[in-house]
């Protein structure tokens, strides 16, 4: 029962003294207390300042998108923004 967390930029330095700041750092977490994502920024001392956009299994999301055991979500920092916001709506449930 595990949600798959991929920091990329910035913000992989939250879970790993990573050299290559082009690749993501993955992370496996429990998904018990896990509901949303907002917990998972909880989980990592992240801000939502500190991100520029989100996917959850590839749909572009935000911070109240629910999360389930199994779920892929891809949390980017805010110097990685890109013209999602403009052109897809986020996903929130």
């Amino acid at each position: 029962m595990t949600i798959l967390v991929k920091l990329f930029g910035d913000l992989a330095k939250k879970i790993s003294e990573q050299k290559s700041p082009k690749s993501p750092t993955n992370a496996e977490i429990s998904a018990e207390g896990i509901k949303r994502v907002s917990d998972i920024l909880k989980k990592f001392s992240i801000e939502e300042s500190e991100t520029s956009h989100i996917f959850v299994n590839g749909v572009y999301s935000g911070f109240n998108k629910k999360v389930n055991d199994g779920d892929r979500v891809g949390i980017f920092a805010g110097n990685q923004a890109l013209l999602y916001k403009w052109y897809f709506t986020r996903v929130e449930d």
